[in-house]
């Protein structure tokens, strides 16, 4: 075992004296928020809070602490070799994906990562993403886009109580279906309301650019937008043409794989299905 001198003889680096005296060093003897797994909590963070607190410091004044990060019902941990890097899921997937998979459990609650997490959440997003394209699409440019709206008070009551972010998710889903109601019913003011607050929401959650994909899913995109469009085209040249046999046909197919058409006087538009 390793040891160094000290004032007081042979000493053993400290688990929970490090933690007090590193705080300290770079944060003060106040700092805010410490944050760690619930694994933690006892012994190591009621050691450090004993022992700064004794030594006079008031140290943290919030502690959070979050459940266990699981794959497929296992602790993910470096010894049972079931973890994965930030850096490969972000190579792989729009990192707004990571974001809304991770936050979609509350932070004290055990996340259990799998392939149907980045599924649901990718869904889940893409909802949110066709109301605001559509209802970009869809509303006059003249009812002040960029007028500040207040946020949704059940919305900030989620997250002022205990960072409730699964219930603030639902709130924004909520606006969501009523938004997209809205512009279903040619309701103008209704919509833009909406709009106007899932944008405010979707920044608070870090989505503010939520429209923009990003990372390993750019090069998917863009292919499936190629072929969605050749068959947008080709059923437009079918209805030209009077052929509605054909233009029924190319339209099923598209809806087969889960993409919605929604025609307008400025064109067609696609979206995943969903």
């Amino acid at each position: 075992m390793p040891t160094w001198q000290s004032p007081w003889g042979a000493g053993r680096p400290g688990w929970h004296i490090e933690c007090s005296a590193m705080s300290k060093r770079y944060l003060g003897p106040e700092f805010d928020i410490h944050g760690g797994g619930l694994d933690l909590r006892f012994p190591h963070h009621e050691n450090e809070l004993a022992q700064s607190t004794a030594a006079g410091d008031r140290f943290a004044r919030y502690w959070v602490h979050n459940g266990l990060v699981t794959v497929g019902g296992q602790k993910m941990s470096k010894s049972l070799g079931n973890f994965t890097l930030a850096r490969d899921v972000l190579a792989e997937r729009d990192p707004h994906v990571v974001r809304y998979a991770l936050a979609a459990a509350h932070y004290r609650s055990s996340l259990d990562l799998s392939a149907s997490s980045w599924t649901e959440a990718e869904a889940a997003l893409g909802r949110i993403r066709t109301f605001v394209e559509r209802a970009e699409r869809m509303l006059p440019r003249t009812i002040g886009w960029a007028e500040p709206t207040p946020m949704p008070d059940a919305f900030a009551t989620a997250m002022d109580d205990d960072l409730g972010i699964p219930q603030a998710l639902g709130v924004l889903h909520d606006t969501v279906r009523a938004g997209n109601a809205a512009l279903d019913a040619g309701d103008i003011d209704g919509a833009a309301s909406a709009r106007h607050e899932v944008i405010a929401m979707l920044d608070v959650l870090g989505f503010d650019r939520v429209g923009e994909a990003s990372g390993g899913g750019d090069a998917q995109a863009s292919a499936l937008d190629a072929l969605v469009q050749t068959m947008i085209t080709q059923r437009a040249q079918a209805r030209a043409d009077k052929d509605w046999a054909a233009a029924d046909r190319i339209r099923d197919a598209i809806a087969a794989a889960g993409i919605t058409l929604e025609d307008s006087p400025a064109g067609t538009h696609w979206s995943i299905d969903g």
